[in-house]
């Protein structure tokens, strides 16, 4: 079985071809400016050179008739012709409290994307485009929805709900929702794996930090609570999004620098975060480059960063009433040494130490505590195309 995994963005297309009886990338790519002046396909296949091919794309139909065609092609395709496609699985950022799982795809179930399209603005239209195009260029192929916010649908309320009138909670679905589920599924079930325990057996605390990141305490293999909310801007320090504040301060912005409701989003989540509190980049990258200079910003913003998680470690082995594994996963979990010492820093007495030769690795799967850590800390690539595969074969088989 060939599974196509699409990830739609507002002017972009991703894709992986699996094949799910060995689980190996057969192809993956991407269509980008979409809709834009200068729009290409960057189409790559295991062992040979990836191909650039520069052609107009007005829409996501359009991006998805090129990697088909890029897919069959008989210089740098995959497979010979579409039916070896059995089933394509899309990533959805928002499905609500609508559902708490993978589901195949039906008139219904995009009526309900539709209803979501409030709670995620710029994230559920091009998904919704992303699976009008597929459906109409492979009618007869099964398609599968998978969820962001699906695998946090086993937070218990006491988790999810905000302290505002519970009426607003009925009449907007105001609630923390939580997102990167998939992400955080995947290494959770890896790191079990690795660790050669049942995953019913273990709390685990995973930590996806990349220019987006949050934190998601998983007991038994469910999320129990995490650290994104009704919106991903709630929770840990980012790229450009200032995670928790006091909200008192945007009434307070909003008289003093004459903010609209527009120019607080903006400010919130585009201005801020690392990049706001350096005034250097997004890019954790330079941000260590010029701590490692000596710039006092950027040393500040590493330990405001990294002391937000460790708030977090603790506050979900409080609430778990321990932890077994923490999980370092995305671009910053996955290779930056720095961060990863500075989170488990001063964490000893709560049984967690890592062995700092082990921690000098970028993007491998290495279990990098010390033998006398009580607690495992492991690093764990996240693959969230490889999830999105085995849950569309799963539900189509």
């Amino acid at each position: 079985m060939n599974v196509l995994v699409i990830n739609c963005g507002s002017s972009s297309l991703k894709y992986q071809l699996i094949n799910m009886e060995n689980e190996q990338v057969m192809a993956k790519g991407l269509a980008e400016r979409i809709g834009i002046d200068g729009s290409r396909l960057k189409h790559e296949i295991e062992g040979r050179d990836k191909v650039v091919i520069e052609k107009e794309m007005k829409n996501h139909k359009d991006a998805l008739k090129m990697v088909l065609d890029a897919l069959v092609n008989e210089d740098y395709g995959a497979i010979k012709d579409m039916s070896e496609i059995s089933a394509v699985g899309h990533r959805v950022v928002h499905g609500g409290e609508k559902f708490s799982g993978s589901v195949v795809i039906t008139d219904e179930v995009k009526k309900a994307l539709e209803e979501c399209i409030d709670l995620a603005p710029l994230h559920n239209p091009p998904n919704l485009m992303g699976i009008n195009a597929c459906q109409e260029i492979l009618p007869n192929v099964p398609m599968v929805g998978v969820f962001d916010t699906a695998f946090h649908q086993t937070m218990p309320k006491s988790s999810y709900l905000y302290a505002l009138p519970y009426e607003l909670y009925e009449k907007y679905g105001i609630r923390r929702y939580g997102f990167h589920g998939t992400s955080h599924k995947y290494v959770s079930q890896r790191a079990a794996e690795i660790l050669g325990e049942n995953i019913e057996n273990l709390k685990i605390i995973t930590c996806h930090l990349g220019n987006g990141a949050s934190v998601a305490a998983v007991d038994g293999g469910k999320s129990v609570d995490t650290t994104m909310g009704f919106t991903p801007l709630e929770g840990l320090i980012m790229g450009t999004r200032c995670g928790d504040i006091d909200p008192a301060i945007l009434p307070f912005l909003m008289e003093k620098e004459n903010l609209n409701a527009s120019d607080l989003s903006n400010l919130m989540n585009k201005k801020s975060g690392i990049l706001g509190l350096t005034g250097i980049s997004s890019d954790f990258r330079d941000i260590e480059d010029a701590a490692a200079a000596g710039d006092e910003k950027a040393i500040l913003g590493l330990e405001t960063y990294c002391k937000k998680i460790k708030k977090y470690i603790g506050a979900y082995m409080a609430e778990m009433g321990g932890v077994d594994a923490i999980v370092f996963t995305a671009g910053i979990g996955e290779n930056s040494d720095v961060v990863r010492k500075e989170v488990c820093k001063g964490l000893e007495r709560l049984g967690i130490e890592i062995d700092e030769e082990k921690n000098k690795v970028r993007g491998q799967e290495r279990i990098i505590s010390t033998e006398n850590s009580k607690v495992k800390v492991l690093i764990v690539p996240t693959n969230e195309e490889l999830m999105i595969a085995r849950d569309t074969a799963a539900l189509v088989k």
